[in-house]
């Protein structure tokens, strides 16, 4: 019986293959052997989990003809990906990828470090801070006050508590977007939110449109959703949505979902103004295109004097375009599950209906302290003391890279978790994968675009500051220079490193 699950086409291979750009080699610089190469480059996808562990892959003629390679060099790869314990093969049911024994299994997404991880690693793969205390001790002393009533019930609320949803549409209201309880679902988190809307309106199959670049996370729940995604660029730099282009594709691709970050764009921290909001609604309301609009960085300035637009559902008053994602996630503390959606009545009591079949509800006693939080300006306060725990963070960073990396590259948002580096012309991939052996744990640039884009990339997160950021940048330093006397000595970079 055949050991793969999926499978890989020869196309799609090639795509990611290709995106793979190391810095171009200098005089004298010795290249691998055509076969070393493609086996590098395939090894490198699984380790990312850029193709799944247990994925089938091309036939070595079909793979060959999509590579413009000989058959005896995909041949000699396999043979090569065999050896060292990534590829397996059965005669009759082909060959599939692997991990060799006592190998961690990848991750496709940006999993957190497991707590144990963290003394030996530093740990940038994860764009979220520790808790803003006192106030997360009080949020929940404050909610086990308020339990007891609740206790008593037998605790589904599938569209959330009513004094929460009712919290959240006040809190709406108050920045000029008239909202009732009733256009309100509260989720467990930001991600059960987007997965409740991509279920009931992108079916698999449906094409959605995401900027490119978009959060990784969001990006893998979509295409294990089936979905078919279409990227668009973002503009250069920080200036947000290219407009010209989201309007060729929304009319032509004609998706049924948008997924956008107007606030402090995750990875690149883009801030859209209210210009580009008013012309994107305009723009999905003209091709029947549901907009979904993530919030989560919202409340996260990090400058003075930053003005915030208003929110894109600002521009659709008649809530027939625009749904809104929130959540207490990323402003207040990654462990509060509690997520929100802001849509028109009837597209909740549809998310609320469709709720049934997954998780029937949120806990209560987390809505119970985002409630609290809301209601005792417990919330305003604790996410100040975030702001200013990330900007410390991004500026020490910032020096730090700047030092140790001089080569490498990016702009300064004024707001967000995340910076998005052009790494100097190494690839990001190589990056991630030395920088696991110098202990920093970093993102490659390909986990957030499609189909391998943004390999010259990694994003760095504000979450280390002080001395952890110095050395954070030393260690990325450490994995450059692996990076570049990899290449240069024309294979990989030895395994026996340690930092």
């Amino acid at each position: 019986m055949a050991q793969w699950t999926s499978a890989v086409g020869a196309a799609q291979l090639g795509r990611l293959l290709n995106s793979q750009q190391d810095r171009p080699a200098g005089p004298g610089t010795r290249r691998p052997p055509a076969y070393r190469a493609l086996a590098d480059g395939i090894r490198l996808l699984v380790l990312e989990g850029r193709v799944p562990v247990a994925a089938r892959l091309p036939a070595e003629r079909e793979l060959a003809l999509a590579l413009s390679v000989s058959r005896t060099t995909v041949a000699a790869a396999y043979e090569a990906l065999r050896a060292e314990g990534f590829l397996e093969s059965r005669r009759g049911a082909g060959s599939w990828t692997a991990v060799p024994a006592g190998n961690p299994l990848p991750a496709r997404g940006l999993e957190p470090l497991p707590p144990e991880a963290l003394g030996s690693l530093i740990d940038l793969g994860c764009a979220a801070l520790p808790a803003p205390e006192p106030w997360l001790t009080r949020a929940v002393q404050g909610a086990l006050e308020e339990l007891p009533p609740y206790a008593h019930t037998h605790g589904d609320y599938p569209a959330g508590l009513p004094v929460l949803r009712a919290m959240i549409a006040e809190r709406y209201t108050a920045r000029g977007i008239p909202t009732m309880p009733e256009q309100i679902m509260v989720t467990t988190g930001a991600m059960g939110a987007i997965d409740a809307i991509c279920h009931l309106f992108g079916g698999r199959g449906e094409r959605i449109a995401v900027e490119s670049p978009s959060y990784a996370n969001i990006l893998q729940l979509m295409r294990e959703a089936g979905a078919r995604l279409v990227p668009v660029a973002m503009a250069e730099g920080l200036t947000g949505w290219d407009m010209d282009r989201w309007r060729q594709v929304l009319r032509e691709a004609a998706p049924r979902i948008a997924y956008v970050v107007a606030d402090f764009h995750n990875p690149t921290g883009a801030l859209a103004d209210e210009d580009q909001r008013r012309r994107l609604v305009d723009a999905a309301r003209s091709a029947g295109t549901v907009l979904v609009a993530d919030e989560t960085m919202s409340e996260l300035w990090l400058d003075e004097g930053v003005e915030m637009p208003r929110p894109v559902c600002g521009f659709d008053p008649a809530g027939s375009t625009v749904v809104t994602v929130g959540s207490a996630s990323k402003a207040f503390w990654a462990g509060m599950r509690i997520g929100w959606v802001r849509a028109a009545p009837d597209v909740i009591r549809s998310l609320v209906a469709a709720r049934a079949y997954a998780d029937l509800g949120t806990p209560v006693l987390e809505q119970l302290a985002v409630n609290w939080l809301f209601g005792t300006g417990g919330w305003e306060q604790a996410v100040e003391l975030r702001r200013a725990q990330a900007r410390q963070n991004r500026d020490d960073l910032l020096t730090a890279v700047r030092r140790e990396l001089p080569s490498w590259e990016f702009e300064v948002p004024r707001g967000g978790l995340t910076l998005w580096v052009r790494a100097g012309g190494l690839s990001g991939s190589r990056l991630a994968e030395a920088g696991e052996r110098v202990g920093v744990r970093v993102p490659s640039g390909p986990r957030f675009g499609v189909d391998g884009a943004f390999e010259g990339y990694v994003r760095l997160p504000f979450t280390v500051g002080g001395p952890v950021a110095d050395e954070a940048a030393g260690r990325l330093a450490a994995a450059a220079r692996l990076v570049e006397a990899g290449a240069s000595a024309g294979g990989e970079a030895p395994r026996t490193f340690v930092a």
